[in-house]
């Protein structure tokens, strides 16, 4: 195996998580990419990695005292990497638990939310007719992108004024709302002024630009 950090994942929301904050802590890293749709996740030699069989998955080649270290689980993958090289999640106790706060409001409710809006309002027509799953994600859709909105009326980011892996969590989802679910006009997106203001900034940084395109579709 190279020594460098060894990255398995497909270009979705959560596994641009990884690579962007791969390229914005300046790591070398070699990406694989899984094909989702082929059933790559599934194959025996990548369970061994990641035995939920989901994208993305980190190897760090000496992690476990010079012995690999397989890490599955965006959100674990981003606070491995912060505390491997000390950046983008801040060391006093407010910053650190505002920065995990916000690391988990993405992994247990905007993330998982987000995607069941996706699910029912692009991929499930076919299959569910019935208007109440798609207007019930809407509703949760658009109530956290309330509180996102809320947070970032007083913030530049999500952990206050410094990016962190907060950042590098949530708004890929966000973006994925308007670029692949074409859900500008569903969510009212325009609306949230504040959350626009930060996905801008947010898509303005080369690494962020870098790290979206890592293992594209």
């Amino acid at each position: 195996m190279s020594d460098k950090l060894q990255l398995y994942s497909l270009a979705t929301p959560n596994g641009q998580k990884a690579s962007i904050a791969l390229e914005e802590m300046g790591l070398e890293y070699e990406a694989h990419r899984i094909n989702i749709m082929e059933g790559d996740q599934f194959k025996p030699e990548y369970i061994k990695i990641n035995p939920n069989s989901k994208i993305p998955s980190l190897v760090d080649p000496t992690g476990d005292n010079g012995k690999p270290l397989a890490i599955m689980e965006s959100g674990a993958i981003l606070l491995y990497l912060a505390e491997k090289t000390g950046k983008f999640l801040p060391t006093d106790a407010k910053g650190r638990s505002e920065t995990l706060q916000w690391l988990f409001f993405q992994v247990g409710g905007a993330g998982p939310m987000f995607g069941q809006f996706g699910h029912f309002f692009v991929f499930a027509g076919d299959k569910c007719d019935h208007p109440y799953p798609t207007e019930r994600y809407t509703n949760e859709a658009k109530s956290l992108l309330g509180v996102l909105n809320n947070r970032l009326e007083h913030n530049q980011h999500l952990a206050g004024s410094e990016i962190t892996i907060a950042d590098f969590a949530t708004a890929p989802w966000v973006v994925c709302l308007e670029r692949f679910y074409k859900a500008t006009d569903q969510l009212e997106l325009r609306s949230f002024s504040h959350v626009d203001r930060w996905v801008s900034e947010f898509l303005n940084r080369p690494a962020v630009q870098k790290g979206m395109e890592v293992c594209a579709f």
